[in-house]
């Protein structure tokens, strides 16, 4: 579609909206009280009106709601595209940062703040493209929908969980477009988008250790559970399961600017392990290791009554994520495997599970998205990527659409410091990205839906 509106126009409301959604601490710590994304929905439905859109919100717990708008098509055959986004952030450790985690400071050409690129970025410019759309007078033959939702780090039990269990024809679509991809490669392949279509499971599991209590003044020989228990999280962190390799992680490696023999090897499920120690930047020797195996995380531990009293229970919290093709049984099969002798004597409970998504590669959207890609990056190819972390791409894919995880990233992102900046410290995102995810947002509607 021809656009009226200048580069800098387009980036000055882009980065204004990210930065008042910044600013609205929705920090998310899995509490049902927390998030607060009301503040975010009520933010964006104001700043969505008065644009002739069909807004809903939905608001299943007191303060967590999810804002939907649509754009009607005129032809019910043609397709439906659903922009999605979180509003919610993750805790944050404010000493760890150099500017506040929550300023929304724009500071030489970036924005800074829990949430820059997960996902408040995305959010804001799939608002901005909405917006502008709608506004343009745009009347497509396809839908549009436009999916602020709420909940997304603590699993979507209260946003799109709950929206795909209540409301989902407010949301029904053919393809879906959120988090994770448009990150730019430069290697032996020429140069490629990453494309995320597929992610990996959630298998978080309890583990009770059990021990007998007794006076903390004579330990010896005792049956204390932490001592057993730290056993365990020495035993986890050392397990080194089988590696899994898949078509798609061949295509990805092959775009990685690496030495032939490094690659090659990073392919062959008996050396990945060998080569991953080899790679020299530990952020991409941590995406190549958890994309190539299930993996297991000693996150949380809860034990003990009383500096002298030995603890008879404690609990272990384990982030266990899997891959493509792996269930519940290899979950259990894994843990025996881990614990020994000592499985038959601890207790396992499931936290949360969910299987491994994936969506089809050769689709429609797939080509429009290439497409669009090449107006700013001439001749780039578009690779498929698995993500490590959980989305909520999940709840549609498990609908029968297609979801795919993207944006447009400028040069200046690379993929190792698009991965530390997830969760971590000091997040930020520039403003050309923002522009050109804005911008392809607009553009794969119209080619798309019109």
């Amino acid at each position: 579609m021809s656009r009226i509106e200048t580069p800098l126009e387009l980036t000055s409301e882009v980065t204004d909206l990210l930065q008042h959604l910044i600013r609205n601490q929705c920090v998310n710590d899995g509490r049902v009280s927390s998030g607060e994304e009301t503040r975010s929905a009520d933010l964006l439905r104001t700043y969505l009106e008065g644009s002739g859109l069909d807004l809903t919100q939905y608001e299943p717990e007191p303060g967590r709601a999810s804002l939907i708008g649509r754009i009607e098509g005129s032809d019910p055959s043609w397709p439906t595209l659903c922009l999605m986004g979180h509003t919610d952030v993750v805790p944050v450790t404010p000493s760890g940062w150099t500017r506040d985690p929550f300023g929304g400071e724009l500071v030489d050409g970036e924005v800074w703040g829990r949430g820059a690129v997960d996902m408040l970025n995305l959010t804001a410019s799939m608002a901005v493209a909405f917006r502008r759309l709608a506004r343009s007078g745009w009347r497509p033959r396809g839908t549009l929908v436009y999916f602020a939702v709420a909940d997304e780090e603590a699993g979507g039990t209260h946003g799109a969980e709950w929206v795909a269990e209540h409301a989902y024809d407010a949301v029904r679509s053919d393809y879906v477009l959120t988090e994770s991809g448009g990150i730019l490669h430069r290697g032996p392949a020429g140069r490629t988008l990453t494309l995320t279509t597929a992610e990996k499971g959630v298998a978080w599991r309890r583990l009770r250790v059990r021990g007998t209590p007794a006076h903390g003044s004579m330990p010896y020989g005792a049956d204390n559970a932490l001592v057993k228990a730290a056993l365990v999280v020495a035993l986890l962190s050392e397990y080194r399961p089988a590696a899994s390799i898949t078509d798609a992680w061949r295509t990805y490696v092959s775009t990685l600017d690496l030495p032939d023999e490094l690659r090659e090897a990073l392919k062959d499920p008996d050396s990945v392990d060998d080569a991953c120690a080899r790679i020299d930047d530990p952020r991409l020797a941590k995406l190549v290791h958890a994309c190539t195996h299930m993996t297991f995380s000693p996150n949380v531990a809860h034990g003990g009554v009383k500096t002298n009293v030995i603890p008879d229970t404690v609990e272990l919290e384990v982030d266990i994520r899997t891959l493509p093709g792996q269930g519940p049984e290899d979950v259990r099969a894994s843990l025996d495997e881990v614990l020994g002798p000592l499985a038959g004597e601890i207790e396992v409970e499931v936290i949360r599970e969910s299987s491994p998504t994936a969506s089809a590669w050769d689709t429609s959207l797939r080509e429009v998205l290439e497409r669009v890609a090449r107006q700013t990056y001439p001749e780039v190819a578009l690779v498929p990527r698995l993500t490590t972390g959980g989305t909520d791409a999940r709840f549609f894919r498990e609908k029968g659409a297609v979801a795919y995880g993207f944006g447009l990233f400028s040069p200046a992102v690379t993929v190792e410091e698009f991965s530390s900046r997830f969760h971590g410290n000091d997040e930020r995102v520039d403003v050309e990205s923002l522009r050109l995810t804005t911008e392809m947002w607009m553009d794969v509607a119209t080619e798309l839906l019109s």
